[in-house]
């Protein structure tokens, strides 16, 4: 299933997929699934530590659906979501797919608009 949409498999149960410009053109999302404890977890890493407010996160957080946002103790933004196994097919991964790539380029836009905006 993954292969079909040009992903890779890293290990037994791991594997790896790669979006190209999401939220900005060059600016790739590589996105990791992992299937461990009957859950299927796809994670990517969305934009690194101070570029976009904790606050804005929590904000962006209460409008997701199947994913959100979280950040390391570094403070880099990752997204995270989850599928129990028994709720695994190719329509529901293509749906935690899609919610993520979503994200992911939304939070990417603020990041780009932020980048943009000279220091007053």
């Amino acid at each position: 299933m993954i292969r079909d949409a040009g992903g890779r498999e890293l290990a037994p149960g791991e594997w790896g997929l790669t979006v190209p410009d999401v939220g900005a053109t060059g600016w790739a999302l590589d996105v990791g699934l992992r299937l461990s404890r009957g859950v299927l977890r796809a994670q990517a890493f969305v934009a690194p530590a101070g570029s976009v407010d904790e606050h804005e996160l929590l904000v962006r957080n209460r409008g997701l659906l199947g994913v959100r946002l979280a950040h390391t103790g570094s403070g880099d933004v990752w997204l995270v979501g989850d599928l129990f196994e028994e709720h695994v097919s190719v329509a529901s991964v293509d749906r935690l797919l899609g919610l993520l790539v979503a994200a992911a380029g939304d939070v990417r836009v603020v990041v780009r608009a932020a980048r943009a905006t000279p220091l007053a």
